[in-house]
């Protein structure tokens, strides 16, 4: 008979960082254990009207509707964005995440981290507590074999020809020349040796790694660490916080599946002229029909919409993307797995971070094509749906892949692999205390 264990799984981040967790999670709650997500305190209204438990853990940021546009503006810069999040708006609050992830951690059977809560790997070396990290997107194995495609070095595409030997050495680099100072400092004042960067090797756990997405989208790698398992992508419907609006529900249902152009739930606030250039854009494909995911009203377009065009804030992906038949996306993790899942072709607009790295894996897939933010014009993005559209291999291979996806079930997957590294623990755990024991007497 299975035992309930209390597991505790840290994140941070927008919604593409929050849902994989709340998917395992009701997995593990279905299972009969006790999960508690443990993020900043904008998520405590989500994750408990899921029926799952919460912990709050700082850095807190406000919602997206009342942050500081200036802020926003920051965070997605593509080529400064990353170092204001971790230097302004993460490593600050270190201190104050280990506390709240401290006490959310207490009487808890194992530890699961995201790969920017740096306070996590702090707690399970502090404590013992059996710990697994974990990554959503291959970015963060910072491959040599696979290498990162990060908006701010687009250059980095054509020294991947070098080999791995050179990227090695470059990326060894980089590793060198950049280390989380705050979290550096509060390891060495808590006593545990250095075990690696913190923002890159040592986000690792030594015991099982999770890479939370398909097989099909990344494969092994030589230098990935050796305990890591691919799961396949957590999804999580969350269709009971959203329901399809029903004029969408109704313009679906009134001619050909349209174009679906969404900027996720963190490029949105950033949108500016995309809506714009994707009206004309659709325009200029012979009035195309078309669902604008504008997220916010800041976005709504100002021109009135032709009839073969619809703007929503917000439709659930697990029953809007299938009903399209190209989907035009920032290239987040989550909105890039629910395009593949969806199975149909996207263009993929990144904006920053992980985001033009995962667009090249897209690519190679076959199901995708990447136009840069700076060229998202009208005439371009035109052209490049028209490839999409009209060229049958690419609707072909998201078949393909559609359907190699929707046969994995991450979350499933996950908790198969959690509750197996707990058995484990608990057999080793009681080997050394028999052995504990036996020398004793």
């Amino acid at each position: 008979m299975r035992r309930s264990k209390r597991i505790v799984l840290s994140t941070f981040g927008s919604l593409g960082d929050i849902h994989p967790y709340m998917a395992i999670a009701l997995e593990l709650q279905a299972r009969g254990h006790d999960p508690v997500i443990a993020t900043s305190s904008l998520y405590r209204e989500k994750i408990e009207g899921a029926g799952l438990s919460f912990a709050a853990m700082r850095p807190d940021l406000p919602p997206p509707r009342e942050q500081d546009q200036e802020m926003m503006d920051r965070i997605m810069e593509p080529k400064s964005g990353p170092k204001y999040l971790m230097e302004e708006l993460i490593f600050p609050y270190v201190r104050e995440g280990y506390a709240d992830l401290m006490q959310a951690s207490e009487g808890a059977d194992l530890l699961v981290t995201h790969p920017i809560t740096f306070a996590g790997p702090l707690v399970a070396r502090t404590t013992g507590i059996p710990w697994i990290s974990t990554v959503l997107a291959p970015l963060s194995f910072f491959s040599a074999y696979d290498p990162p495609m990060p908006p701010f070095w687009p250059w980095l595409n054509k020294l991947r020809l070098l080999g791995p030997r050179f990227m090695k050495s470059f990326m060894d680099l980089v590793k060198r020349n950049y280390r989380a100072k705050p979290v550096d400092e509060l390891r060495k004042e808590l006593g545990i040796p250095d075990f690696g960067n913190p923002a890159f090797d040592g986000q690792h756990s030594p015991g099982l790694v999770l890479a939370l997405f398909s097989k099909h989208f990344a494969g092994p790698q030589a230098d990935w660490p050796r305990q890591t398992q691919i799961t396949g992508f957590p999804f999580y419907d969350g269709q009971h916080e959203n329901v399809m609006p029903p004029e969408l529900f109704e313009f679906l249902n009134s001619g050909a599946a349209p174009i679906v152009f969404t900027l996720g739930s963190s490029a949105v606030w950033v949108a500016r002229d995309f809506f714009h250039e994707s009206i004309a854009a659709a325009k200029k494909l012979g009035h195309r029909r078309a669902v604008l995911l504008i997220g916010d009203e800041r976005n709504r377009p100002q021109e009135p919409l032709p009839p073969e065009m619809i703007a929503v804030d917000y439709a659930p992906f697990e029953s809007l993307l299938d009903r399209g038949c190209v989907i035009v996306h920032h290239g987040g993790v989550g909105t890039t797995s629910q395009g593949l899942r969806a199975g149909i072709p996207t263009l993929i607009v990144p904006f920053a971070f992980d985001q033009s790295d995962n667009a090249a894996h897209a690519a190679r897939l076959g199901t995708s094509r990447t136009l840069y933010r700076s060229v998202y014009k009208a005439e371009r993005v035109a052209k490049e749906l028209d490839n999409l559209l009209s060229k049958p291999q690419y609707a072909v291979k998201a078949r393909e892949v559609g359907a190699c996806l929707r046969s994995e079930n991450g979350a499933a997957t996950a908790s198969d692999l959690i509750e197996e590294f707990l058995s484990g623990w608990r057999r080793k755990k009681t080997a050394t205390e028999d052995l504990t024991y036996a020398s004793r007497n």
